[in-house]
């Protein structure tokens, strides 16, 4: 069974595969030092926003360090980078001003903070989500490996995320509340945008599509389950419909962090089928019951903590921990293992290899 058939297999829940699947991102302290140690080149693919480069990047040393999953994404035009300021700063197609923290990006500033009415949304350039060069990488991936390993074409930040990066999530989020007549034309543009990189990719054959928007935080969600089905549900079954229409056949992945049990339901309803990243240690989130209350709906793609397990762990805990998820969540198929988040700088790579090596020793079914 070669990965990409193992990674069906899981995730549409037909039958068991060999193993449970593993899928894992690296920052890029971490892609440099793995690197290294095992003599792979890494290539990047940069990511119109900054953090998605590490999804779509070090597609060969994940593979050979085990991962079952390549991942594409739209990247920049041809001929295009970002502008770069005396203080490191880039500036991205979007406005947006941003800088290296000490783990993440951080975003300096909303580009369409100034909002006040449709026209503004109208008039603000969204940049051509299909640049000539845009889909460069993701053809030479998809041509190289289709067939052989799961292809996942990413389109994260997908309505609400790119949303709030441009107005700001403060200002959002109250414009959402009061019913600004701006807000459902900016989500529509939004959604727009990243159906149009949706669309293309599964044209050029990817496995499954993997939109992102986080709707969760520790302890509950960030806007309520009303507000969420007022503005997001009715806005993914569209999406869903109309990748689906491209290729019925391709899966239909959603990331969402934080505890957000109470839509999973509803996200069902109108097309998800891969749940991510099963943050751990929410409201909601225990394991046993996720399965039980959505496990003959739904699939599973996470669950191993990376913000405390992986960098402050044992390596005792980590196998522990793996054993369990696998034992639970891939209890009957319906699950890929991969750490919450992209694996960051604060991970030992000891830590990393002994997840790795704890699903290839409790994996197997």
């Amino acid at each position: 069974m070669n990965s990409r058939e193992r990674v069906l297999r899981a995730v549409l829940r037909h039958g068991l595969p060999d193993r449970v699947p593993l899928q894992f991102d690296l920052c890029r302290d971490l892609l440099e030092k793995f690197s290294q140690k095992y003599s792979v080149p890494v290539y990047y693919t940069t990511s119109w926003f900054e953090d998605v480069t590490y999804r779509i990047s070090g597609n060969e040393l994940r593979m050979a360090m085990g991962s079952d999953c390549v991942i594409v994404g739209a990247s920049l035009p041809r001929n295009y980078t970002h502008s770069l300021d005396n203080d490191g700063c880039i500036t991205n197609e979007f406005g947006m001003k941003m800088r290296q923290g000490p783990l993440y990006m951080e975003l300096l500033g909303n580009p369409l903070a100034y909002v006040a009415d449709t026209k503004d949304v109208e008039d603000f350039p969204f940049p051509d989500p299909l640049a000539d060069g845009r889909y460069d990488d993701a053809m030479r991936y998809i041509e190289r490996y289709k067939g052989e390993y799961f292809i996942v074409g990413d389109i994260e930040l997908t309505i609400f995320a790119l949303a709030r990066h441009l107005v700001g999530m403060e200002k959002l989020l109250a414009d959402m509340a009061l019913s600004a007549p701006y807000v459902e034309h900016l989500l529509d543009k939004c959604m727009n945008f990243m159906l149009a990189m949706g669309k293309r990719l599964v044209d050029l054959g990817v496995d499954g599509i993997w939109a992102g928007d986080d709707f969760g935080g520790q302890n509950g969600m960030l806007i309520s389950p009303k507000m969420w089905r007022r503005y997001f549900k009715e806005r993914y079954r569209h999406l869903y419909a109309e990748l689906k229409a491209v290729n019925p056949q391709v899966v239909i992945m959603q990331h969402s962090d934080g505890a957000i049990a109470p839509i999973l339901g509803d996200w069902i309803e109108v097309g998800m089928q891969v749940f991510n990243p099963v943050q751990p240690g929410v409201p909601g989130h225990d394991p046993e019951e996720l399965k039980r209350r959505f496990g003959d709906r739904l699939s599973f793609w996470g669950a191993i903590d990376q913000q405390n397990l992986l960098p402050f762990g044992s390596l005792a805990e980590i196998e522990a921990d793996v054993k369990s998820k696998i034992e639970v969540l891939g209890r009957g198929g319906g699950y890929m293992i991969a750490p919450a988040h992209i694996i960051q700088a604060d991970t030992p790579m000891e830590n990393v290899e002994a997840f790795i090596g704890a699903v290839k020793r409790y994996g197997r079914y």
